[in-house]
């Protein structure tokens, strides 16, 4: 395995930039990051591991930056949190059990799926509400809590469209409109990023001196996606999800051709 050079190392650093701001608003920012980590010649376990180091920081700056938005649901977090981290450690360890290619054809079907969910549903016109009754608090936290936990072990396990299916449930299922779904997606991603990069560096497939720089450019995307999304609203977020439902379809369809 070669060493990047600095020059790599900064343009890693710009891609975890575009990646963070594509992941803060629809998920998915692994799509450029993990390809280009690759491209400069790093092994495919130490690009997965290299990945989640940097990814985690991310994360973690879109979920603080919609909690100061007032977009994020605290209390709900205290469940959603560890829920992810368990359920991405169950699926970390699963992983070791199962071949992750058995799972490419669903993903395939669920991706086509999003798609339509996403095209189909419109939003309330403005000056309207939502007339259906809304989930009691006590269901609402239990739906969420299991949610984190399949979605977070599915991240474990195998990862692509993690923080779009997150955001597609939460809408769906608690009724939320489509900018406090992506909030709140995001501590499950968080969670999920920061169980597996534990895993990673406990196994040291993590290179901090390329993971450190691209987190730089991570931190910086995840306040700026998150600010996006704040500010263009459901629209915004409604083109960023399918663009990259679109383009994970192409990569899973792709990947099963071969």
């Amino acid at each position: 395995m070669t060493s990047p050079t600095l020059l790599e190392i900064a343009v890693l650093a710009l891609t975890a930039l575009a990646a963070g701001t594509i992941d803060a608003i629809a998920g998915g920012g692994g799509l450029l990051t993990l390809p280009a980590l690759l491209a400069v010649g790093i092994d495919p376990h130490h690009a997965l591991g290299t990945n989640k180091g940097q990814s985690v920081f991310g994360s973690l700056a879109a979920t603080i930056a919609f909690a100061r938005a007032k977009r994020l649901d605290v209390g709900r977090a205290r469940w959603t949190f560890p829920a992810g981290l368990v359920g991405a450690f169950a699926g970390a360890a699963l992983v070791l059990l199962v071949d992750p290619k058995t799972l490419k054809p669903l993903v395939l079907v669920l991706l086509v799926a999003a798609a339509l969910i996403v095209v189909l549903r419109r939003p309330p016109a403005p000056g309207t509400e939502d007339t259906r009754p809304p989930i009691p608090l006590g269901r609402a936290r239990t739906l969420a809590l299991v949610i984190a936990l399949c979605i977070g072990a599915y991240d474990g396990f195998f990862g692509p469209g993690t923080g779009t299916f997150v955001i597609l449930a939460f809408v769906l299922w608690l009724r939320e409109p489509m900018t406090h779904a992506t909030a709140n997606a995001k501590v499950v991603n968080f969670a999920s990023n920061l169980a597996s990069v534990t895993l990673f560096a406990w196994k040291g497939t993590v290179l901090w001196q390329v993971a450190l720089p691209m987190a730089v450019g991570q931190l910086a995307g995840g306040f700026l996606g998150a600010h996006l999304a704040v500010k263009g609203g459901e629209r915004t977020i409604r083109l960023g999800v399918l663009a990259v439902v679109f383009a994970l379809s192409c990569k899973v369809a792709w990947d099963l051709s071969r």
